[in-house]
């Protein structure tokens, strides 16, 4: 998992860097212009900020909000990591984080009369059981997920979790919470037409901007 994110006007100079979700119990280390952040108990790391950013990665003077970060970009945050004597690393992440899935079955949850419980494939057969309360829930649609690692255009961040007791592993999108240009300001997942991208395929994002022309 890799998620970067760049505040300046909120946070000033600091890039932030997560890897994992927050441990229980966090190790929070200022070490040189890095802040290292580990669990307490296994000493694994969760994230790392970066102060000063902008002088180890000049690009994000004209940057704010998540960063998509390169090869190159994490060479130069491995190198700045080494320079403050940390030895960790930090690896690149390919793996797309918002895709096209098919909901394959969807039934009501126990403990709610809003919320149902989805088997959604996303890629070579592999399934998630995501709940949703999209009012338009369904079988047999294409949907757009965000994985687990996802960060949403308001900042929000995926993570696994439950709600109301039923495991939960992503989340199935509205074209609202997308910020796709015209989409419709009210709940409901963003249905995708059949013949619009294949599942397990990373979303388009541009592509998208065309959904809902007028």
């Amino acid at each position: 998992m890799l998620i970067a994110s760049y505040n300046p006007k909120q946070t000033g100079d600091i890039l932030v860097v997560i890897l994992d979700e927050d441990a229980k119990e966090q190790k929070v280390e200022q070490i040189g212009n890095v802040v290292r952040i580990s669990d307490s108990e296994n000493g694994h790391v969760t994230g790392f900020n970066f102060t000063n950013a902008s002088e180890v990665l000049p690009r994000l003077k004209d940057v704010n909000g998540e960063v998509t970060l390169t090869q190159e970009d994490l060479d130069a945050l491995n190198k700045s990591l080494s320079d403050n004597g940390i030895k960790d690393t930090i690896e690149l992440d390919t793996d797309p984080k918002f895709v096209v899935g098919y909901v394959k079955s969807v039934k009501e949850h126990p403990k709610s009369d809003h919320l149902k419980i989805t088997e959604t494939e996303i890629n070579d057969g592999k399934t998630l059981q995501i709940v949703s309360g999209s009012p338009n829930m369904q079988e047999d649609i294409k949907v757009v997920v965000a994985k687990v690692g996802a960060m949403m255009p308001d900042g929000l961040i995926i993570w696994p979790g439950e709600l109301k007791g039923e495991e939960s592993n992503g989340m199935i999108c509205s074209g609202r919470e997308l910020l796709i240009p015209n989409a419709p300001q009210r709940p409901g997942a963003l249905i995708l037409p059949n013949d619009y991208q294949e599942v397990g395929e990373a979303f388009d994002f541009d592509k998208a901007d065309t959904l809902f022309s007028k």
